[in-house]
């Protein structure tokens, strides 16, 4: 595959899994730019061997740069099932297609969801809504996590995503651990009930590194209130809680145009600002005294025409460590005006805190270096700082084995 003319030849790379038409021809896209557009260009061939470009962009944004790791496939529009990029099942009535870039320039990994006109001799992508730059903007995952890709598991018909965990300290530090950057656990994805975004799931496969467990029902967490999740092994433990919050209409006011929820998560002084519902969620890796907590949380608002829940990462109290990134992260997300429950599953590896929100709905990844709250001196915390009740409907927690890497029954693979 060679570059197009009006392609920059140094950023031109990072082909996307083929897939095989209804025309018997392969297909495969490639990320590009050209100046400060970002393109995905299609590749076409019908022996795998010799392939044409097509000379209309497939996808193509403003203002982006380079369009890294492009990853292309269907979602079913009903159900969990995965839909394989070789199927003929290719019908907009059965299907919606994504679009997933890596921007560079911003370090996040943002997807489309839309259209695959795949008629004629010039296909290509056209999504529901165009890139804006904003916190509007659809992400995989709202913390640290780029570069991912996806394939469709045959065996059990979903959809698998896989993403790159980089580092938060120095590049000194990664030099002396002589390793930097980690992927993320494996997570199957579907498309919402409401067709307007991805769910995201930790694999099946999880849990059969559950060990120890613990669980918690009908607690209340008065405003204010911190209870300990004791008995499990805080340091590596995967944890699910489900919120019974009051009703939203008791949520406080927030106009959230033009509000950067990131912002937003990081004025909330680790979560301890009281609002009216919220904030209440996790406190991962903490040490005894709280000295150092990364808080895991949600808030609930009331807007001109809907309510929304913020669900922010805050590592800012992380670590005693200086020069470390500790930015917080945050994200919006819509509230059912009938729901009265929202749920939070954390799974919890020494440095790494992935953190699903809303049953998957979003989801943010963070790293954190703690000094004090490792291994056994890690600490759990659920809590509460809004003014109004929250309370525990159920909390189920595992200490986590540890995982065996790189054998498959008692063969090495090398």
């Amino acid at each position: 595959m060679k570059a197009p003319i009006d392609v920059e030849l140094n950023n031109f790379r990072d082909p996307s899994t083929a897939w095989l038409g209804n025309d018997g021809k392969w297909r495969v896209v490639v990320g590009a730019q050209n100046g400060d557009e970002g393109k995905v260009i299609l590749f076409h061939s019908k022996d795998f061997v010799d392939w044409k470009v097509d000379s209309t962009p497939f996808f193509a944004t403003d203002n982006t740069g380079v369009c890294e790791c492009p990853d292309f496939f269907p979602v079913s529009i009903e159900g969990e099932n995965g839909v394989d990029t070789l199927s003929d099942r290719q019908d907009p009535n059965f299907v919606r297609h994504v679009m997933k870039i890596s921007y560079l320039s911003r370090l996040h990994d943002y997807y489309f969801l839309g259209n695959y006109n795949a008629l004629g001799d010039k296909e290509n992508f056209v999504p529901d809504v165009k890139f804006t730059g904003s916190s509007s903007d659809l992400r995989y995952d709202y913390g640290k996590f780029y570069a991912s890709k996806s394939f469709f598991d045959n065996a059990k018909n979903r959809r698998i995503l896989w993403g790159w965990v980089n580092e938060s300290d120095a590049e000194q530090d990664d030099i002396e651990k002589g390793w930097a950057g980690i992927q993320s656990i494996p997570r199957q994805i579907w498309l919402d009930k409401n067709g307007k975004r991805l769910v995201q799931w930790p694999i099946e496969e999880v849990e059969k590194l559950h060990d120890k467990h613990v669980s918690i029902t009908k607690q209340n967490l008065l405003s204010g209130s911190t209870l300990q999740v004791s008995g499990i092994t805080a340091s590596q433990v995967d944890v699910e809680v489900v919120f019974e919050i009051p009703e939203v209409e008791n949520a406080e006011w927030l106009d959230p145009n033009g509000v950067d929820p990131q912002i937003l998560c990081s004025n909330k002084e680790n979560g301890s600002r009281s609002g009216k519902i919220g904030p209440f969620g996790l406190l991962a890796l903490a040490s005894e005294d709280l000295r150092e907590q990364t808080s895991v949380f949600f808030q609930i608002y009331k807007t001109p025409n809907r309510y929304v829940g913020l669900m922010c990462s805050d590592q800012s109290r992380s670590s005693l460590r200086e020069n470390l990134d500790k930015t917080t992260y945050g994200t919006f997300f819509d509230i059912d005006s009938t729901q009265n429950t929202i749920s939070l599953r954390t799974l919890i590896d020494h440095s790494i805190v992935e953190s699903f929100g809303d049953e998957g709905r979003v989801c943010i990844t963070s790293r954190v270096y703690p000094s004090l709250a490792i291994d056994k001196n890690a600490h759990l915390f659920v809590f509460n700082n809004g003014t109004q009740s929250i309370q525990i409907s159920k909390l189920n927690a595992w200490s986590m084995k540890q995982a065996q890497i790189g054998y498959e029954g008692n063969i090495a693979c090398v």
